[in-house]
């Protein structure tokens, strides 16, 4: 008797793949499952982007942390998908699972941090749900809109483009940055009204395994540099690469966007620290990383995943 497959053998983004290839749109889905949010058209100029993240006590953070902290994370995750899409935040959901014990000023506090971080981005919360449950649960549904000329895709990478990174990585979980980072949601405005900007995708899962989604979404390989990759000195390499929750925008450019956009660094035009990591390939060369000795590597594809 064959035992029955469970997730943590196929893995997360194993059953978010075999869970693709059920569902079915129609023809106002630009982009379903498979990016930071789902595409869907507005009107002639305008694309709606959907997008939804849940926070579940014990996987992305834990009671003792500032309940402040946490709601601010909780809507700051889905701001960030946004962002990666060049667009801009609008409406939100929130739907809650508490234990009936749970202290209300702690609930409230939770509240306030989502609440005070709607405000700093200008977006409406429009409703939700309440539920109790053992753990603390945070589901939050955000929509939001971007101009078609704006869209950024994790597919569109093409060989040859350069790819940059905003900020630093690595160490998230020790600094607090997890909690407390501030989604990049300017930066990536700045961009696509300034530059062409190939794919885009914030770094949740870890640099190495995000860069893997516009890989694969791209259907292209690509090469990274270890004295590229921006760490201050306490961060090892495999921290920077693997860690996650960094929230930092990840994207390519052309060569000749990626000329203009460290012109315009060093002009002090762009106000935000970026920099060049390397190049996207043709796929057969697959994923590589050269060494600071000069030794290049296959780079295995991980980072973090719930199953």
């Amino acid at each position: 008797m064959h035992k029955r497959l469970t997730l943590s053998q196929i893995g997360e983004f194993g059953f978010i793949k075999s869970v693709r290839k059920l569902v079915t749109t129609d023809s106002s889905v630009v982009r379903g499952i498979g990016d930071d949010a789902a595409v869907i058209r507005l009107n002639q100029n305008m694309y709606l982007l959907l997008t939804a993240d849940m926070l579940i006590e014990g996987v992305h953070f834990r009671r003792n942390m500032n309940p402040f902290d946490i709601g601010h994370k909780a809507l700051a995750c889905s701001i960030s998908d946004i962002a990666a899409m060049g667009g801009e935040p609008k409406y939100a959901v929130i739907s809650v699972g508490f234990p009936a014990n749970l202290c209300v000023s702690y609930a409230k506090n939770l509240y306030k941090g989502i609440i005070d971080t709607a405000k700093k981005f200008k977006i409406s919360l429009v409703g939700g749900d309440t539920n109790r449950s053992k753990n603390i649960i945070i589901d939050i549904a955000l929509v939001g809109e971007v101009e078609k000329k704006s869209l950024v895709l994790r597919s569109k990478a093409k060989p040859n483009d350069i790819i940059f990174v905003t900020g630093f990585l690595g160490n998230s979980f020790k600094t607090g940055k997890h909690l407390k980072f501030t989604p990049r949601l300017n930066e990536a405005r700045f961009l696509v009204r300034n530059y062409r900007v190939n794919s885009m995708i914030d770094i949740s899962d870890g640099l190495v395994q995000d860069l893997g989604h516009i890989l694969e979404e791209s259907s292209a390989g690509a090469v990274i540099f270890e004295k590229a990759i921006p760490r201050d000195k306490i961060t090892d390499l495999k921290n920077a690469l693997y860690e996650g929750e960094d929230f930092e925008l990840l994207f390519t450019v052309s060569k000749k966007e990626a000329q203009k956009l460290l012109k315009d660094a060093l002009g002090k035009k762009i106000r935000f620290p970026i920099k060049p990591i390397g190049l996207i390939t043709d796929k057969k060369e697959g994923f590589t990383i050269v060494c600071e000795s000069g030794r290049e590597n296959k780079v295995t594809v991980k980072g973090f995943r719930h199953f």
